[in-house]
């Protein structure tokens, strides 16, 4: 069983208090590719915005989402503490393959894991991928993925 690790919980909690009513984070973003399909996606590098990701917001674009990374490959876990979407995450490999997925609904606390160690993670709004026919196994292209399609 996997562990999420005591410096990223108490810092998720630390800041989900310190946020609040605060607006959402804007970062910078990245453009990438599933399969035919353009996404514009917010790159949360740092310890403090993967904390944050997604929260506080109350409606994404369709073509929008927040890429994660990471420092090393290791199992990630999400969860939906203070995030009002609905959504859905695929934990990328190095390459761009996607290795598995989960749906997660909003103000939830339980973890959704990567099925093996990984370094990113892409959240969309729920259903993005399956209405596209996006599942484990397909890639993503686009910086930062050394594989393209």
């Amino acid at each position: 069983m996997t562990h999420i690790k005591p410096w990223v919980l108490f810092l998720s909690l630390a800041l989900a208090g310190s946020v609040g009513a605060q607006s959402p984070q804007r970062l910078p973003t990245v453009p990438l590719r599933a399969g035919m399909f353009q996404i514009q996606a917010q790159v949360a590098q740092s310890p403090e915005q993967r904390a944050i990701g997604l929260m506080h917001r109350k409606s994404m674009p369709a073509h929008e989402g927040m890429l994660f990374v990471f420092e090393s490959r290791e199992v990630q876990c999400f969860w939906m503490k203070n995030t009002h979407l609905p959504l859905s995450i695929a934990f990328v490999a190095d390459d761009g393959r996607i290795v598995s997925m989960a749906d997660m609904q909003p103000m939830d606390e339980t973890s959704h894991c990567s099925k093996e160690p990984v370094r990113y993670a892409l959240e969309m709004n729920q259903g993005w991928f399956a209405q596209k026919g996006i599942k484990p196994g397909s890639r993503l292209s686009g910086a930062p993925f050394s594989a393209s399609q």
